[in-house]
């Protein structure tokens, strides 16, 4: 036994959804272009009723996502975390985000690289974690490496430490080293790229701020201890 449209109305404040009303009553919305082929007065069959809830449950994750995307880039794996976290059948997640990667709005590549390149010009990281990072947003790891081709992690660690060294300021040269490899271990760089960005500063320092360090009365030695990875 089906149901009777009673009434089509244009939402409030979604003027481009249209509310269906069955026997007098509420029962879910459409996009208008859906809504347009239906008529009051029609009768809609059990199955008729269920597809046209899925297209509102499908129509409503999809805005929910485009609205997400409005923010930033996000990868598959964060549209569907976010998604699950509404309540939204997984069915539905799969057929909105397919929508948005035929749309070009969902690229897992596309992000690894906006990821990676927004790190090194805001909070600069080495690539060891960068990749802790990419994948923790479920990034697979062959998408991880081709969007890490060419990562200069010596440029990085330098432009990090710049940014440090003005926290730093002082120092003697020995405390500085140690502190500003710390530091940079902490943001995923390897021990070598460590010390080359390190020694890099110190030097520069040394000609261009004569005051920048506090003088030590013990002799300094350049070789690091390898710092320790929190």
């Amino acid at each position: 036994m089906g149901q009777i449209i009673t009434a089509l109305e244009p939402q409030k404040r979604h003027r481009d959804r249209v509310s269906v009303f069955l026997d007098g009553e509420f029962a879910f919305g459409l996009p208008d272009t859906e809504a347009a082929r239906l008529r009051v007065g029609q009768t809609l069959s059990e199955q008729e009723i269920a597809a046209l809830r899925e297209i509102d449950a499908i129509s409503r994750a999809f805005d929910r996502a485009v609205r997400l995307l409005a923010r930033r880039p996000y990868s598959a794996a964060e549209i569907r975390r976010s998604l699950a976290s509404h309540e939204v059948a997984p069915a539905v997640i799969d057929e909105v985000l397919a929508r948005l990667e035929t749309l070009g709005y969902v690229d897992d590549y596309a992000f690894a690289q906006y990821w990676v390149e927004n790190r090194e010009r805001f909070r600069p990281r080495g690539a060891r974690a960068l990749r802790y990072e990419l994948r923790q947003k479920g990034i697979a790891d062959a998408i991880i490496q081709k969007a890490l081709d060419g990562f200069d992690g010596a440029e990085s660690a330098y432009a990090a430490a710049q940014d440090q060294a003005r926290r730093l300021r002082g120092l003697d040269r020995r405390t500085f080293r140690t502190r500003l490899s710390g530091f940079l271990a902490r943001r995923g760089f390897d021990y070598d790229t460590v010390r080359e960005a390190v020694e890099r500063l110190v030097h520069e320092l040394e000609e261009t701020d004569g005051d920048f360090f506090a003088p030590s009365e013990q002799s300094e030695d350049t070789d690091l201890d390898e710092p320790s990875i929190e």
